[in-house]
């Protein structure tokens, strides 16, 4: 008995490290596919689009009840330490540093990554890509490059406009259900707000990205079983995305803060 138990160990350790060698290997793949940025562009851009602006409206409704929900912890943790009109600045610093990277970023695992996996993975089980190399075209310069640069591309750019649509949520609670004035609000927002907090959180947002991207594509690429195993590779990059870009935010928030 336990020595079944360690054989069980020491196997997922072996196919732990096996698999981060994968994904090593991938990486380094994509990085040397960089040179193929002029040719590929239009991938590039229907990419961006995809993975950019189908996202938009998604990530924009995530946003306003996140900000919404915000403010009412933020008065409720407020009440009776701080005057309400500081809720600005505690809303505000908590969706830029926190709260839009990290919801953004789960939000875009879900719908992008396992996306991802999805199609890569479909593509694997009905040979499609063993065609693409019988036809000297790289699968990972022609898939999984244009994936992860629109991916750390277009992270930054939703996470801003999840920030400011999720800091109006904010504002509108505060407003009509707390009291506290347009002027006061973003007085508050103003006086605390630093460009290094947007900076950081818009620094986290490319790792969020990159990483959901690659896992998707390393996924997609080691499926295999049928459409049970596209179901299947479908739920682990999304498992695995969100686990990494929440472990993520964690080393580098020790890091940049």
């Amino acid at each position: 008995m336990i020595k079944k138990i360690f054989q069980k160990i020491g196997a997922s350790t072996i196919s732990f490290f096996e698999e981060i060698g994968q994904v090593s290997k991938l990486f380094w793949g994509i990085v040397k596919s960089f040179t193929w940025i002029p040719k590929s562009r239009r991938l590039i851009l229907y990419q961006m689009e995809h993975i950019g602006v189908n996202s938009l409206p998604l990530v924009l409704i995530i946003a306003v009840f996140t900000g919404a929900v915000a403010a009412w912890q933020a008065a409720y943790q407020l009440k009776g330490i701080a005057p309400l009109s500081f809720l600005g600045a505690a809303t505000s610093r908590a969706i830029i540093t926190e709260l839009g990277p990290v919801l953004t970023g789960i939000v875009i695992a879900g719908r992008v990554g396992a996306s991802i996996a999805a199609e890569l993975g479909t593509m694997k089980v009905t040979e499609q890509i063993d065609a693409l190399e019988t036809m000297a075209i790289n699968p990972v310069r022609y898939l999984a490059m244009p994936r992860f640069l629109a991916s750390i591309l277009m992270m930054p750019l939703l996470v801003i406009f999840a920030n400011f649509i999720a800091v109006f949520g904010a504002y509108i609670v505060s407003n009509y259900f707390l009291g506290i004035s347009f002027a006061v609000f973003f007085k508050s927002v103003r006086r605390f707000f630093e460009m290094s907090d947007l900076f950081s959180g818009l620094l986290k947002t490319i790792f969020f990205g990159g990483v959901t991207a690659l896992l998707g594509c390393h996924i997609g690429f080691r499926t295999e079983g049928g459409a049970e195993g596209v179901g299947l590779s479908t739920i682990r990059s999304f498992v695995l995305s969100a686990a990494l870009i929440l472990i993520l935010d964690y080393v580098l928030w020790m890091l940049l803060f």
